[in-house]
């Protein structure tokens, strides 16, 4: 009994630092903007997905910590805790409640709406971003800067969604047996 229990504590840790670094490298895949695109809200829904709460929030919070201590982990190569103070910090900080949320909808639904769950997240980080971007923008009324923070991600995001939502039902099953 010990052994299986070693057993599953590992492999947790190793598909908690797999998606670290497939947070790291879907950051860097990015189009440079005021908020750049990037397809990290893509690994982390993926993330959430595929290793469930407890596994997406060590997961999550390790890139973060990654990327505090100066490891290039963030959009364009970027570290530092600097970034994470910074204009899109807010976003970024965002994502550790991203499991809270996920697992929070899909309890009180049982199951059924996974995009409801996702997008219930992607909600919570475009709030959070918006609001922590606002402190930085000098001025601007809100409207504005959700017509620039935002607006032009909903499109997109919702794709990464709906990939993430596809990759989660074909692979799930051999990550989560």
């Amino acid at each position: 009994m010990i052994y299986l229990k070693i057993n599953k504590s590992l492999r947790g840790l190793a598909l908690s630092a797999l998606f670290t670094a497939v947070l790291a490298v879907c950051s860097w895949i990015s189009l440079p903007a005021p908020v750049p695109f990037t397809l990290q809200t893509l690994g982390v829904f993926l993330t959430v997905g595929l290793l469930g709460f407890k596994g997406s929030f060590i997961s999550i919070a390790a890139y973060l910590l990654l990327g505090a201590v100066g490891l290039p982990v963030f959009a364009s190569f970027r570290g530092g805790f600097g970034v994470l103070l910074g204009p899109t910090g807010g976003y970024a900080l965002a994502f550790l409640l991203v499991p809270f949320i996920y697992w929070g909808v899909l309890r009180l639904t049982r199951g059924k709406y996974l995009f409801a769950a996702m997008l219930s997240g992607l909600s919570v980080c475009y709030a959070l971003g918006a609001l922590w971007y606002s402190f930085f923008a000098g001025g601007e009324s809100f409207l504005s800067l959700l017509a620039v923070t935002v607006a032009p991600f909903i499109l997109p995001d919702i794709l990464k969604l709906g990939a993430a939502l596809i990759i989660i039902k074909r692979i799930g099953k051999f990550i989560c047996p």
